[in-house]
């Protein structure tokens, strides 16, 4: 059986000392260990940013891809081969920007994957700049008056247009994160973990002791139903969107079984594989 440390990679993270990501990193190293999953049953799709590196330090197929493209990438993958664990990662200004389009469509189709969005509420690859998810107000190199608009609310946009799981968790909190990621690739469907991981270097307002001071962990919540929409959505009201744990859960068809012929395909268990000489061939002709 893997361990945490077969999810490994030789390659060292250039992240920043304090940043975010590290968590989230070991967070599903873990996750997937203890869900005894090996890693030539995963595939990490990552898209551009500081979080588009995790795929290179987290041993599986991995796949780097465009920028805001990793949603369509990791949806093909899916659909290619079944039998995978799928999971796509990037950041906020990766999906909810440029891939806003792309991650709306992924909700509402209930593509079998996860998708792990490290939020930290500012570009922080191209050094500081105001990201969909910044606050109105916030002053960055892009917005030195103020931002003037108002933040993406991607959970919410989750959540009504059809997400099967949503969750938000904390890179201050390892031990709720990897529980979470736990249960959002254990589901079956589109599952978003929404995770505020700070970035230490340019963003000094959402640091690890802000959200410390606003975070509100819906696990210590009396009677709270994540199979309630209304109370989920009143919850991310009530606290301007800083909580953390499954947010939201249902049951619903995922894609590929009820897209048209995806049952037959599925029954037949089509071997893709080519053989030797036909991959012989395929190579020669790039050459």
């Amino acid at each position: 059986m893997a361990t945490m440390k077969d999810f490994r990679t030789k390659n060292k993270p250039t992240w920043c000392p304090g940043c975010g990501d590290f968590t989230v990193l070991a967070a599903l190293q873990k996750a997937v260990a203890e869900l005894g999953l090996e890693p030539e049953q995963v595939a990490l799709v990552s898209g551009i940013g500081c979080s588009g590196k995790i795929s290179q330090y987290f041993n599986s197929y991995g796949f780097h891809s465009l920028h805001g493209r990793s949603l369509p990438t990791a949806t093909g993958v899916k659909l290619a081969n079944q039998d995978l664990t799928v999971i796509a990662a990037g950041g906020d200004g990766d999906g909810y920007g440029i891939g806003m389009g792309h991650f709306v469509h992924t909700v509402r189709r209930n593509i079998d994957i996860t998708y792990i969005v490290m939020d930290n509420h500012i570009y922080g690859l191209t050094t500081g700049q105001t990201s969909p998810t910044s606050d109105r107000g916030f002053r960055s190199k892009t917005s030195p008056q103020g931002a003037a608009e108002e933040p993406v609310k991607a959970v919410e946009t989750a959540i009504v247009n059809g997400a099967s799981f949503v969750a938000q968790a904390f890179s201050g909190d390892v031990k709720q994160m990897t529980h979470i990621f736990k249960e959002a690739i254990s589901h079956k469907g589109f599952a978003l973990v929404n995770c505020f991981s700070p970035c230490v270097t340019f963003n000094k307002v959402n640091t690890y002791e802000w959200f410390k001071e606003q975070l509100v962990n819906v696990d210590e919540l009396e009677d709270y139903q994540p199979e309630d929409v209304d109370h989920a959505l009143r919850v991310l009201a009530e606290t301007k969107g800083t909580v953390t744990g499954i947010l939201y859960k249902q049951k619903r068809p995922v894609y590929h079984e009820v897209m048209s012929g995806a049952s037959d395909v599925a029954a037949a268990k089509l071997d893709l594989r080519l053989p030797k000489e036909e991959q012989q061939a395929l190579l020669q002709s790039f050459r």
